[in-house]
């Protein structure tokens, strides 16, 4: 067999000299790992290799590997550009691939290079006859050709989806080559040589979170997978819509009832997954894990314009005991898992960084941040697959998380040391070398829960829910104090007076202005106005203000507490769980905009929840969870998906049909 290595030489794409290449036409082997490849010259002429190596480079694109048709064995790993999209690229391409990054992919590959293409050839030859076809006049010119592939091209990579959202590039890429294919073959549409350039995708395209490491072996079977509930059985009688009764003393007009009616029917969801991934040492009979955050994955943008197909992200991360995962909320696939044996983590928040990539390029990545019991923020490059460095942040446990929506290296972390801590995360270099910085300390007189900064001037202020009530601080980094009090304090009512010593563990923003607060008081929630309580002009720290209460809504009246809330402000929609593995649902546009008048007045009844989502008959091995707490709810930003966190080590995952 005729090996040759070039590992470890500093080569770039420009190095591969075609010419020499060109006399080894009988090499099999071909180590090109630890260099500075960013992609592969077109004509290498290499007609039997049958092993690359190519690890450790800066490849961006695999399509150009098709000119070694006998390819059997394959590695790119730690090419941080690739993703699972570029494995599947190979694998449709290399027809005789076995092997990639060390896995057998040959049950995977029968999927990719069969059933996908059956799948995707079925979707676009029924897009052309339902929206296409009628378009084509009988006798055609060749303009009229060049303008309908076009317009069929352009349709058929939107509007054809399937598999999960991580695999659209791989999708749309499929798809352009069977729309071409089918319009030459099956209906002689080909077009001349000087037909219309490829569009070119934006470098900023959402990148997957899978790695190719951890794929499926065949993404139609998501039970191997996902870590489902073995198992389980739900009562299908209980996916039936529940609609919220009022209680007897809310007793509302005709009006009121037909307007809850129809926003019932328009949040009606579904039950659609029960996923069981945050178990100690993977072990099945773990339902005493508490999973306490979850964030949808922002969509990465190509400047003004969003993937046309991906609207919002449907990849969620999600924590609890030693674990952090990443979860499709389509498919129910855990697409990745994090763990560390000796942390329990309460909290992840997601920021997009601008990192500078090969020839001084820079493209978006999406940057995980996980933290809890041990006070340690871990960074995770989920496209990657990489968690590239940790801050050592508090002493004591961190509670909550959150990035600034302005500036995306601010990194805010609550702790039970009783400090608020402003960190500039830095942005990594092309070998992840990074540098923190801590920026602001906020004192607090108790421990904090959630924090929110306020939309409006989100470089200025920041709330945070604290075990002994609502505070504000004053968060400008002008300002010369780096340790600072708190500003304000809000007095909220209590029973017959008012009282600032409450704990508050849930707090949210609804809109710019509206805010939503829950107190551990059985059943209170309150929604207030954030411009109409704080003084900005007043002068001195520590000032106690009234909070100016809008509506309170109705909840359950149990005084459990860390039963958090979560608002969607694009569907001005509050979601809080209970202590029965329930779901209220709130949808308040039809009182925002009085709201919003400088004279709103308070609504002087309770605001009752548009639904109420029940826990199902889940039985796991013939039994019922006993005691389900919701810790955590969260919609993503269009409202699809409803991601339920228990105290039973259940993620449940329902979506609006």
């Amino acid at each position: 067999v005729v090996v040759f290595s070039l590992s470890k030489l500093q080569l770039k794409t420009g190095d591969l000299d075609p010419r020499l290449f060109s006399r080894l036409r009988h090499l099999q082997k071909l180590d090109l790992s630890d260099n500075l490849l960013d992609k592969f010259p077109n004509s290498l002429t290499l007609p039997d290799l049958r092993v690359l190596n190519c690890n450790n480079n800066k490849l961006e694109d695999v399509t150009a590997l098709k000119q070694f048709p006998l390819l059997e064995e394959l590695t790119y790993e730690n090419n941080v550009y690739l993703t699972l999209n570029d494995d599947y690229k190979v694998i449709f391409l290399l027809q005789n691939l076995r092997l990639l990054n060390g896995k057998d992919i040959t049950k995977l590959a029968n999927h990719v290079r069969r059933v996908n293409s059956r799948k995707l050839t079925s979707k676009v030859t029924a897009h052309w006859e339902k929206f296409f076809r009628d378009q084509l006049p009988e006798k055609y010119t060749p303009e009229q050709v060049k303008s309908i592939k076009k317009k069929f091209l352009k349709s058929v990579q939107t509007n054809v989806v399937y598999g999960p959202s991580s695999l659209s590039e791989f999708t749309r890429w499929r798809v352009k080559m069977i729309a071409e294919e089918f319009l030459a073959h099956s209906l002689g549409l080909e077009l001349n040589s000087d037909s219309e350039p490829e569009e070119k995708t934006d470098e900023n395209e959402e990148e997957s979170t899978e790695s190719p490491r951890e794929a499926a072996e065949d993404v139609a079977q998501v039970g191997n997978f996902s870590s489902y509930i073995s198992n389980v059985t739900v009562t299908p009688s209980k996916r039936k819509r529940n609609h919220s009764k009022s209680s007897p003393g809310n007793k509302r007009s005709k009006t009121q009832a037909n307007t809850k009616e129809e926003a019932a029917e328009d949040v009606s969801a579904e039950p659609l997954h029960f996923l069981q991934c945050h178990s100690k040492g993977n072990s099945r009979e773990d339902f005493k894990t508490q999973l306490w955050s979850c964030v949808f994955e922002p969509v990465l943008d190509s400047g003004a314009r969003k993937d046309p197909i991906v609207s919002s992200s449907r990849t969620v991360a999600t924590c609890g005991g030693e674990s952090v995962c990443l979860i499709d909320c389509e498919t129910g696939t855990v697409l990745k898992k994090y763990k560390v044996a000796t942390e329990e983590f309460f909290s992840v928040a997601w920021t997009t960084l601008t990192m500078v990539i090969s020839d001084s390029r820079k493209k978006a990545h999406n940057i995980l941040a996980a933290a809890g019991r041990r006070g340690i923020v871990k960074l995770i490059h989920v496209a990657a697959d990489f968690c590239y460095g940790e801050i050592k942040a508090h002493k004591k446990p961190i509670a909550t998380v959150c990035f600034s929506p302005t500036q995306e290296t601010h990194l805010f972390t609550a702790s039970y040391d009783k400090r608020i801590a402003l960190w500039d995360i830095g942005i990594p270099d092309c070998d992840y070398n990074f540098k923190a910085s801590q920026l602001l300390v906020l004192e607090t007189a108790s421990i904090p829960l959630r924090i929110a900064l306020v939309p409006t001037c989100p470089e200025q202020y920041l709330l945070a829910g604290c075990e002994n009530g609502c505070f504000a601080w004053n968060i400008k980094l002008d300002k010369g104090q780096k340790s600072r009090p708190f500003e304000a304090i809000f007095q909220f009512p209590d029973e017959e007076s008012v009282t600032t010593s409450h704990r508050v563990d849930g707090l949210a923003f609804l809109n710019d202005d509206v805010v939503v607060s829950k107190s551990s008081k059985p059943g209170c929630i309150y929604l207030w106005s954030w411009s109409r309580s704080f003084d900005a002009k007043g002068k001195g720290c520590q000032r106690t203000m009234s909070a100016v209460i809008l509506a309170e809504l109705e909840w359950s009246t149990t005084d459990m507490s860390y039963l958090t809330l979560s608002t969607c402000p694009a569907r001005e929609y509050v979601f809080c769980g209970d202590e029965k593995g329930s779901v209220w649902m709130y949808n308040l546009s039809s009182h925002t905009t009085a709201w919003g008048s400088a004279k709103g007045k308070r609504s002087e009844r309770r605001i009752s929840p548009t639904q109420i989502l029940k826990w199902p008959e889940l039985r796991v091995n013939g039994e019922q969870p006993r005691e389900i707490l919701v810790n955590n709810v969260v919609a993503d930003p269009a409202f699809t998906y409803l991601v339920v966190l228990t105290s039973v080590n259940i993620t449940a995952i329902w979506k609006k049909p």
